[in-house]
């Protein structure tokens, strides 16, 4: 695939605060990549470095090979859809979208055509005529996407432009974007602290935290095989417990051993050992197999959440099938579902 924006070695510090620490980066052609993590983590910096809104302290920002870093944002080819989408007040639809053709002095004609194309793009033919005002959010948001893709950029930025919307209308527009981004097939960068968003939308993940990228890689992976424990810990729920590599394919942790997949580790060395809270089954008590007393049970709409203490850890189970709180249990894991973590320096 064709990398067309590549950040290299890019640091960023505000007086002594670290905010991005030689951050390497490459963003495929046509591909939705999404920059995910806390706050504070340096993922709207790096965004901001990309479109030429924010200087590096130190490296160098590439699009399609050519050196870009000391360009303006104006004279790049990106645009951008903000947090609060600044739409004009005074302004009904078709102006807001028509602004920027209109300062390019293109003629009449070809304005009418691009922002007609541009509001059937996202559903808004016959909205020509309101003010923001009388907007929904998700239809303010989507002038907002129609007004930056009006100009027919080579990269779409957008940081966290769901974040103000009511859950219900923010999952639809999840949908809606990962749709239009498909059907226009540009590059879209995306900042986001919901993983939910990330996992939902994107081809591409990478996990930031303290201005230094965590992981890379499709949300699958990013879920099923975290590198470290904060991106564990950050990308849905998990059970970390201590365990020792015996051998390749066999762990041991709270006092059994266990198949797994992994291989490559010494033998009974120290490990991190990653369970995912609805890869483990509760099943009828079996002294044979891990067992545990049920501590807590909440109904959380559509499964259960439960907490299983064995002893010397307390596992977090969601499963659609409650036990009884102060039941003995046994919990089953597969092999398939264990995944082991090298021990991070503290």
């Amino acid at each position: 695939m064709k990398k067309e924006v590549e950040l290299i070695d890019i640091s960023k510090s505000y007086s002594d605060n670290i905010i991005l620490d030689n951050l390497n980066l490459y963003i495929n052609e046509g591909e939705f990549l999404t920059l995910l993590g806390p706050s504070g983590c340096g993922k709207t910096t790096t965004l901001r470095i990309i479109g030429g809104f924010e200087k590096a302290d130190s490296g160098k920002v590439i699009f399609d090979g050519k050196d870009v870093t000391d360009i303006e944002p104006y004279k790049r080819d990106v645009n951008t859809v903000f947090q609060k989408y600044s739409l004009f007040p005074n302004m009904n639809v078709y102006e807001n979208v028509a602004f920027s053709l209109r300062l390019k002095k293109k003629n009449k004609k070809e304005i009418d055509k691009r922002v007609k194309e541009m509001l059937d793009l996202v559903n808004l033919r016959g909205f020509e005529k309101r003010k923001p005002e009388r907007l929904s959010g998700g239809q303010q948001q989507r002038v907002a996407i129609a007004r930056a893709l009006v100009n027919d950029p080579q990269i779409l930025l957008l940081d966290e432009p769901l974040s103000a919307l009511d859950l219900k209308l923010r999952k639809q527009m999840q949908v809606e974007l990962k749709n239009l981004q498909q059907e226009i097939g540009i590059t879209f960068v995306y900042v986001t602290h919901d993983q939910e968003e990330a996992l939902t939308m994107s081809d591409t993940v990478v996990v930031m935290n303290e201005g230094v990228i965590q992981q890379i890689g499709r949300p699958i992976d990013i879920y099923n095989e975290p590198k470290n424990r904060f991106v564990a810990k950050f990308i849905g729920e998990s059970n970390i417990v201590d365990g020792i590599f015996i051998k390749d394919k066999l762990v041991e942790f709270s006092g059994y051993r266990f198949k797994c997949v992994d291989i490559g580790f010494k033998e009974n060395e120290e490990v991190d050992v990653v369970i995912r809270p609805e890869d483990i089954e509760l099943v009828t008590y079996d002294e044979k197999m891990l067992s545990g007393i049920v501590k807590s049970v909440v109904f959380k709409g559509i499964h259960y959440e439960m907490l299983v203490d064995t002893g010397d850890f307390v596992y977090k189970v969601v499963s659609t099938i409650p036990q009884e709180e102060n039941s003995v249990v046994s919990l089953k894991i597969i092999e398939d579902n264990i995944h082991i973590m090298e021990i991070e320096d503290e």
